[in-house]
């Protein structure tokens, strides 16, 4: 979500004349901070993530939103021959001729894990991963891995590394961030105008811009 917050937080500031102190985490490290009782207004993580907290009591029930839904691409190195993916079979045949596969060690790459053993090829395709706990195109762009599996949305910023395209619908994994509030929001006023602001049409055209759609 860093990119795409990073553009919309200022147009809201501009607009409301609030400003906005922003904590970039791992969706793992941001649940145990609240968890153990962090102070925050509003958080944004996967939708999952984000119920649990509304049923731990941690975040305010009847104040959550859909922001985006991020879907799963492949990349390759920036100039190299795009590999046929539109198919099951394409991706399956892709993956086993890739001579090195980089996915995270996020949510998205275990999704990508099972994507794997779905496939039936996770033996063939052990001694090719190259795991990492950042963004898997800068694997890809610095030679490290040929192919990468990750959110869309984190591929797209990365120079030297390009999007082939969205995984197939039959085997994509749509991650939807959600947005709510701590049940001890300091300015819960203005927390709502954000989470408000988050759905409008302005919004809407940078998430997009950013490679996600829409909650």
């Amino acid at each position: 979500m860093r990119p795409l917050m990073i553009d919309i937080v200022p147009l809201f500031e501009r607009a409301s004349g609030t400003s906005v102190a922003i904590e970039f985490r791992l969706t793992s490290v941001l649940k145990k901070e609240i968890e153990a009782g962090a102070t925050f207004d509003i958080a944004l993580l996967p939708r999952p993530e984000l119920d649990a907290l509304v049923q731990q009591g941690r975040i305010a029930a009847g104040t959550t939103a859909d922001v985006t839904r991020s879907a799963v691409g492949l990349a390759v190195r920036a100039g190299a021959p795009k590999p046929d993916i539109d198919t099951v079979a394409a991706l399956k045949r892709t993956l086993l001729q890739a001579r090195s596969v980089a996915y995270s060690d996020g949510p998205s790459g275990a999704y990508v894990a099972g994507l794997m053993e779905r496939l039936g090829i996770a033996p063939e395709m052990k001694p090719k991963i190259r795991l990492t706990s950042g963004p898997v195109a800068e694997l890809v762009a610095s030679g490290e891995a040929e192919i990468g599996l990750q959110q869309i949305v984190a591929i797209l910023p990365v120079t030297g590394a390009e999007l082939v395209a969205a995984l197939p619908s039959e085997l994509q994994n749509i991650i939807v961030y959600a947005a709510g509030l701590s049940v001890s929001a300091g300015d819960a006023a203005a927390a709502r105008a954000f989470i408000a602001f988050m759905v409008t049409p302005q919004a809407a055209r940078l998430i997009r811009a950013k490679g996600m759609e829409p909650g």
